[in-house]
């Protein structure tokens, strides 16, 4: 505390304008709450708008054009090999992001929520000090903790800080490396180099684990395990990284694999071997909020943390690590301030892989049956039955449906194939409201449609499938 600092006072102050973040501060504002909301950055959006979800799907969206056009080929249609100016793609990306923060800051105003742009820091259980153009003490009788997380990094004695880039430096869209090298094979990897491998990048992967996206189901993960290795130079599972060192102009990468030691060369390197939250940092030492031993600040189901005052959500409050989770949290934390009845209590949870094709799940996975000993009736119906899936050229896809045996109420549902992503929902809905296999068997879905693969693998689950000989 410095002598003579202005002291204000906020009915509730949160802190980080991620999706978690903003989403807290409006729906309080709305509530009647009077709240005021801190970030480091004078754009709100958080890294998800800035510097990760939107940017990533824009060029996503670029790199699904550019291999779709040329799929197209096998139809017939030829396209001349596309012109990629990197200037233009990169300002059309910002334009996105920019007109999505844009927005954001329309609807703060409207509300009127006070943002500051500055650091916020607790000095106790009911102040924090906001560093920034000018220091000044906000006084609450509550708070919101939404910082996020950032990626994690690899010790310098490993990978030398000078022979990488995080995906915020990928989506910068500086150059286009000839030869890239991903280390790390989850999904914020699998995106970039999608991309990267769109705009002309020879793509190399190497995971330290068996496989890529370790914990997705083998079988979503098959088909674009299959297009993948049509796209990249090269996926190593099972690679041990043991030297990064830059030789000229190159940088030289030696890894082991299967007893087998071998040294590539590369031209850029992507660390993506995930993320940690931005708990650290907060002063959190001064209040009584707990953190594990990973990070996570504890909390319980209205999102209260250990100090009553104080509240936290999204990446920092735990996985899992995802931008409509925090979204909801903060609503549920909002709702608990302004003296609501409510508690976060999701049956499912969407998660969505956006590479092409994409993989979506949510609830049990048929992997995570297995493991835990839960007894399951699997549906599942393959892609290459489907009338819409073959007539968009993408009939590697697989949907499942994961049912109780004895109530065939739904557990969980998989789905990999080209919108993924957009089908999740209705699976997640159906969690929701406690629908039975046999609720999604006889709904009436659009034919021909994506959709309807649904509804197929429901049916198998009852018995009553009729695209599908049974066994």
């Amino acid at each position: 505390m410095v002598v003579g600092e202005l002291l204000e006072e906020t009915d509730l102050v949160v802190i980080g304008g991620g999706p978690g973040g903003y989403v807290a501060a409006f729906r309080a504002a709305d509530l009647g709450v009077q709240t005021t909301l801190v970030d480091d950055n004078a754009a709100l959006g958080g890294v998800c708008l800035r510097e990760g979800c939107i940017p990533s799907k824009a060029l996503l969206h670029v790199a699904h054009l550019i291999h779709d056009a040329a799929d197209a080929g096998s139809f017939g249609v030829t396209f001349a090999p596309p012109k990629i100016d990197v200037a233009k793609l990169r300002e059309w990306k910002q334009s996105v992001v920019e007109r999505l923060c844009g927005g954001i800051s329309t609807l703060a105003k409207k509300r009127e929520v006070r943002v500051v742009q500055g650091h916020a820091h607790f000095e106790d259980s009911r102040t924090v000090r906001v560093a920034g153009d000018g220091a000044f003490r906000l006084r609450f009788k509550h708070a919101i903790i939404a910082t996020g997380s950032r990626p994690k990094l690899l010790p310098a004695s490993l990978v030398p800080p000078e022979c990488c880039t995080g995906s915020r430096e990928a989506l910068n869209l500086e150059s286009i490396p000839k030869r890239l090298l991903v280390i790390g094979g989850g999904y914020i990897g699998l995106e970039l180099g999608q991309v990267y491998a769109a705009l002309g990048s020879q793509v190399t992967v190497i995971e330290v684990l068996d496989r890529i996206l370790t914990g997705v189901d083998d079988d979503l993960v098959r088909p674009l395990a299959a297009r993948l290795k049509k796209q990249f130079a090269a996926i190593h599972v099972g690679a041990a990284l043991e030297s990064v060192k830059k030789t000229g102009d190159e940088i030289e990468v030696a890894f082991s694999q299967a007893g087998q030691r071998q040294t590539l060369k590369f031209d850029r390197i992507l660390v993506s071997v995930g993320r940690q939250p931005n708990s650290d940092q907060l002063g959190l030492e001064n209040t009584k909020v707990a953190v594990d031993e990973r990070g996570f600040v504890q909390i319980d189901e209205a999102r209260r943390t250990t100090d009553k005052r104080i509240y936290a959500i999204g990446d920092v409050a735990g996985n899992p690590m995802l931008a409509h989770k925090a979204s909801r949290e903060g609503i549920v934390a909002a709702e608990a301030i302004a003296g609501r009845p409510t508690v976060f209590d999701a049956r499912a949870i969407p998660a969505v892989v956006y590479t092409s094709p994409e993989i979506a799940w949510c609830g049990l996975t048929e992997s995570e049956a297995k493991q835990q000993g839960v007894e399951v009736k699997v549906g599942k119906f393959m892609w290459g039955a489907s009338g819409r899936a073959i007539a968009m050229g993408r009939p590697e896809g697989l949907t499942k449906v994961i049912a109780d045996p004895q109530t065939q109420r739904v557990l969980g549902v998989g789905v990999g194939g080209e919108r993924a992503g957009d089908l999740i929902a209705e699976a997640v809905l159906a969690m929701e409201m406690g629908a039975t296999a046999e609720d999604l068997a006889l709904t009436i879905h659009p034919h021909p449609s994506i959709s309807e693969t649904l509804m197929e693998a429901a049916e198998s689950v009852v018995g009553s499938a009729i695209h599908m000989l049974r066994k």
